[in-house]
């Protein structure tokens, strides 16, 4: 586990490429076929020597959930084990890191903002078109829900805008967890904040280099995204986008980006720490590479 920028990737590829391990991407952005620049995905080469699971699942117009994200992890650890070898999880979404390590509750709690919102659109169109809206994205639930029933139907929306899953398929999923006791918790992350800081700033140019403008005006071009899509609001790809509508100069996007970013890493060490069970290794130093792959090793032989 560690923040954006911490080289989670190369190191996970690195100790792949020595011991029986294969890796599971823990990681809401690259799910998303498509979007490579912006989401920091492995580069072809490096997915060649060390191919990861969960990557390149859906197209940027769907919507993917912690809820599916576990029944993912959990179908993909069954097949590396009956491989004969182990999986190692890498990335930096935490709501993914907590439902494989506690599993998630049925349904999430209510959210103000977004019942006020759907009352808005309500108040406008109508609560039927909001039903209709109902049906395109879950039919199941839909079909059981009469198009005047506005307390159901918002709750409905309302744990699809939360979750990006169908209230109906979530009502039928194991939500356990899949961690044991017994897991080792690693956690890469520079000691050096203000380093960090510098990196995340120095990626976000790169991308920018590499054609990150060009990938994010290809993806508005299809014609069948907006900016409420959750892979549009991911962040570099959410500030480019307001750029390319006329709303923000390309200097100040990626500024914004860039402060995101550094919000994101701010919010994800937060969370880090209050892991019990982490053991921390630098990513500045030279010599965490060995040190984590020998710690697995011990770890793998029951030492």
């Amino acid at each position: 586990m560690g923040p954006t920028g911490s080289g989670k990737t190369d190191l996970a590829a690195a100790i792949a490429a020595t011991l029986p391990l294969e890796i599971v991407s823990v990681d809401a952005a690259m799910v998303y076929r498509g979007m490579d620049i912006g989401t920091a995905k492995p580069s072809r080469e490096l997915l060649a020597r060390a191919p990861h699971h969960l990557i390149d699942l859906i197209d940027p117009a769907e919507r993917y959930s912690a809820a599916r994200f576990l029944a993912d992890a959990k179908r993909a650890m069954g097949e590396i084990a009956a491989r004969g070898r182990m999986p190692m999880l890498v990335g930096g979404t935490m709501l993914y890191f907590r439902a494989f390590q506690s599993g998630l509750a049925r349904l999430p709690a209510a959210d103000a903002r977004i019942r006020l919102e759907l009352d808005a659109r309500a108040a406008r169109a109508g609560w039927p078109a909001l039903h209709a809206e109902l049906a395109r994205l879950d039919p199941a639930a839909a079909a059981r829900i009469r198009p005047g029933d506005r307390q159901r139907i918002q709750r409905a929306l309302e744990v699809i805008e939360l979750t990006g899953a169908p209230i109906s398929a979530q009502q039928r999923e194991d939500l356990r967890g899949a961690a044991s006791s017994a897991d080792l918790c690693l956690v890469l992350a520079p000691e050096d904040r203000a380093a960090l800081h510098g990196r995340l700033e120095s990626r976000f140019q790169e991308m920018l280099r590499r054609g990150l403008l060009d990938e994010v005006r290809a993806l508005r071009a299809r014609g069948d995204l907006d900016a409420d899509l959750p892979s549009m609001r991911l962040i570099g790809y959410r500030q480019l986008w307001e750029h390319l509508e006329g709303r923000a100069n390309l200097e100040s996007a990626a500024e914004k980006a860039v402060i995101a970013t550094r919000q994101l890493a701010r919010r994800q060490l937060t969370w880090l720490r209050a892991e019990p069970r982490a053991e921390w290794f630098d990513a500045l130093d030279p010599g965490t590479p060995e040190r984590v792959a020998a710690r697995i090793d011990r770890w793998r032989r029951g030492q």
